[in-house]
């Protein structure tokens, strides 16, 4: 209970921290914000090692995309990879729920770093350009795109059906596609005490190929990470 109590205070005190220093960032080029989203997936890493006795394992380097431009599609239980995926891939932009844009400070360098927001619970004008933005943000920038085709943080044992989201970035963009297994709902749940003395591993998995057919892209995806997922558990 003294480590959770000790992780929670230290790990918001610091992205707190963080983010005042970066504020004036917000004025400043796109590069500088994303720095300091890079030490917020640094402090993250740290405060699980230090204060839960945490190991955080990065296993599949090597299949990381470097020779043409990709989306990542990764598994989701945790706040974990919501900070942490900034220090292992290139700045990637995330594709996330409305709400968190309305967070101060932090929803503000969300906007800044080019986050792409969707509201979830109905069809809304803004949802009607959600892929026109990602079209855009593509076609314009280096850093892959990153969704959680879960939908929402999940606990570690549920294998929910992945949304039809990730299948229509697969075809509009036709690019190739990252497969990333994370298994941090067994240190960092959704709800409840954090665990110590854990490993995460996010597991990078081999790359899926541009041009399949939507519904063999979207069960090998689903089969890729679960299977991994069963590894790891």
């Amino acid at each position: 209970m003294i480590r959770n109590l000790l992780f929670s205070i230290f790990f918001f005190v610091g992205i707190i921290i963080i983010s005042i220093i970066f504020l004036p960032g917000l004025l400043l080029p796109r590069k500088i914000t994303l720095l300091g989203g890079k030490m917020m997936g640094h402090w993250a890493g740290f405060c699980l090692k230090v204060f839960l006795s945490v190991k955080i394992k990065i296993k599949g380097k090597e299949n990381i995309i470097t020779d043409q431009k990709f989306f990542i599609a990764a598994s989701h239980q945790s706040m974990f990879e919501t900070f942490y995926l900034q220090t292992v891939f290139n700045s990637p932009v995330f594709i996330l729920k409305k709400e968190l844009l309305r967070i101060p400070i932090f929803g503000w360098y969300l906007k800044k770093i080019g986050s792409i927001s969707i509201n979830r619970n109905k069809v809304s004008k803004d949802n009607l350009g959600f892929f026109e933005d990602i079209l855009r943000t593509a076609n314009s920038s280096d850093r892959p795109l990153i969704i959680f085709p879960q939908g929402t943080r999940v606990l570690p044992d549920e294998r929910p059906s992945f949304k039809k989201g990730a299948t229509r970035i697969y075809q509009e963009l036709n690019i190739a596609c990252q497969p990333v297994a994370i298994n941090s709902g067994y240190v960092w749940p959704k709800k409840g005490p954090k665990n110590n003395k854990r490993t995460i591993t996010i597991s990078i998995l081999t790359p899926i190929s541009k041009g399949l057919k939507q519904e063999n892209f979207l069960k090998i995806l689903q089969e890729k990470i679960y299977s991994e997922l069963n590894l790891l558990n």
